[in-house]
């Protein structure tokens, strides 16, 4: 299986705690933070990945190389923030499979990736995205099912009770090409492209209940500086 990381963010919101890195690169128990999302990858079966890099990509490309623990990682370098969906076309570009994995660089969702491209697969979906079910909680928006298939995406606002967009999906390889969509050099995934195609795309969404983190914010990535760890006995 091949993967695509989007690690090309500015991560402006973590920088009052960690600046001399990009994002993805923050350290967990001295460790970055993009390490154990590798790690999980490799646990996985993933073979290559091609890492969406930009600010600061020099750190990125130093630490990793070309090979990490016997994943192939190739570069897609950002030379101006294409946003999230610019940076996929860009770096799908380097991928060879029909069906190809893409994860946000500062999210861990621990996923099993065979089963969710076994389910894109099933259905022959365009995207299919791994859901997290989360209670009491005002910073996602949620994702409303119909047996499986994606019916609407909700703005952000407090909910008891949702499924979020875990930010892991299986896409398409042709996924901006086998329609019109009229898309500028840089979008945003989210919401210039799924949120705008929904009658157009063929979109799947599973819950998984693995752990979940998202260290875009300083409360958030010290919770995992305290529990990413225990994952991977680092």
């Amino acid at each position: 299986m091949e993967a695509i990381i989007l690690a090309g963010g500015l991560g402006t919101r973590l920088q009052s705690i960690v600046n001399e890195v990009p994002k993805p690169m923050a350290p967990i128990k001295g460790e970055p933070f993009l390490k154990y999302i590798f790690e999980h990858l490799k646990r996985n079966g993933v073979s290559k990945v091609i890492l969406s890099v930009g600010y600061k990509h020099e750190k990125i490309i130093k630490y990793f190389n070309d090979n990490y623990e016997g994943i192939n990682v190739v570069y897609s370098i950002e030379k101006e923030l294409l946003g999230t969906g610019g940076a996929i076309r860009k770096a799908l570009s380097f991928t060879k499979e029909k069906n190809v994995i893409v994860l946000n660089g500062d999210t861990f969702f621990d996923v099993n990736l065979r089963l969710l491209m076994d389910k894109h697969e099933e259905n022959n979906s365009d995207l299919t995205i791994a859901l997290k079910s989360m209670r009491n909680f005002d910073r996602y928006g949620t994702v409303l099912l119909q047996q499986n298939r994606i019916m609407k995406f909700q703005e952000k606002r407090y909910e008891k009770y949702g499924n979020i967009n875990g930010g892991i999906y299986v896409i398409k390889k042709r996924i901006f090409k086998d329609k019109e969509y009229n898309l500028s050099e840089k979008f945003s995934f989210e919401k210039d492209f799924i949120e705008k195609n929904m009658n157009k795309l063929k979109m799947f969404g599973f819950v998984f209940n693995g752990y979940f983190v998202d260290i875009g914010i300083p409360e958030d990535y010290q919770k995992a500086n305290i529990k990413l760890p225990n994952y991977f006995n680092i």
